[in-house]
């Protein structure tokens, strides 16, 4: 099997001019603005090159990243990378985010690129596909990129998962990880909690019960197996009350639902307080890199 086919289905019909076979034609002598790119790997200064909107990976590993700049100074970039072209001296990254920001590390000037076209459907699932299948997102990055796949695309879940190589069930229960309450949805973002995990936790309907089966997941380090039964013994309770707690008030639980949907949408914990009448709304971020990725989300 070629290297071309082992990227899957879906990313080889997307990119519809890789080249016919694994070979690099190298023509750094031609600028890469001159339109005939099919095949070629041009040499692309890296501030005509930003970065991909779409780009479904929000957290690098920082001393992984480092050795890939160590690498790069060392060997140079061996695979290139993938931008489409958006005026003259003008590119946005398709693929590649990684080596583009080791790159930038390891002081290059320029990268080798092939140069694409492709819309913006085109990117997402480009961005999304690639980094499946290469770099093994976290659980709540596929989920939130399928998620972008169905609204932002268009496409339904049969069709989502003939795009990635999945079946709808396994589709489906990606998108479900995405009612999870914000502190569970964290711990499969910083792999804390596997999907194994969530996938038994998920099954258990009540918010309370969720998180009192998540906490004790993580104070017990308790099985998958264990997790199911737990959530099952909850189940057939007619309410599970932590500590003999009261229901939560309407208010309380429009607040609780309004922190789940915002720290879904920015990726990390946003914190909500309100006093019924003025309240504040707090977004942490772990890095320079992190606040960046908050603010492309704000357009701001």
């Amino acid at each position: 099997m070629s290297k071309r086919n082992a990227l899957g289905r879906g990313l080889s019909a997307l990119l519809s001019d890789t080249p016919s076979d694994d070979r690099l034609e190298v023509d750094v002598a031609q600028p890469a603005s001159s339109g005939n790119v099919n095949g070629i790997v041009n040499e692309i200064s890296l501030t005509e090159i930003e970065t991909n909107p779409f780009q479904p990976r929000q957290h690098f590993d920082e001393e992984a990243l480092n050795e890939l700049a160590e690498s790069i100074r060392v060997h140079g970039i061996i695979q290139p990378i993938t931008v489409r072209r958006l005026a003259p001296h003008q590119y946005q990254l398709i693929s590649g985010e990684r080596r583009f920001q080791a790159s930038k590390r390891a002081g290059l000037l320029a990268v080798p690129a092939y140069v694409r076209s492709a819309d913006d459907q085109q990117m997402l699932e480009m961005a999304l596909i690639e980094n499946i299948q290469r770099e093994n997102l976290n659980p709540i990055e596929i989920s939130l990129s399928y998620q972008r796949l169905i609204s932002e695309c268009n496409l339904k879940q049969e069709e989502l998962g003939d795009r990635v190589g999945k079946n709808r069930s396994t589709v489906t229960n990606y998108l479900r990880l995405l009612k999870l309450p914000p502190d569970i949805q964290i711990a499969l973002r910083d792999n804390k909690l596997s999907m194994g995990h969530a996938r038994a936790i998920i099954n258990v309907d009540n918010t309370e019960s969720q998180l009192y089966i998540f906490k004790k997941t993580l104070s017990e380090d308790l099985s998958v197996r264990k997790v199911e039964e737990l959530a099952r013994e909850v189940m057939t309770k007619p309410q599970h009350q932590e500590g003999g707690k009261t229901e939560t008030s309407p208010a309380s639980k429009e607040i609780n639902h309004l922190q789940s949907r915002l720290s879904s949408h920015f990726g990390t914990k946003v914190s909500v307080k309100s006093d019924g009448k003025k309240g504040d709304i707090r977004i942490p971020f772990l890095s320079v890199e992190d606040l960046n990725r908050i603010l492309d989300i704000l357009k701001v």
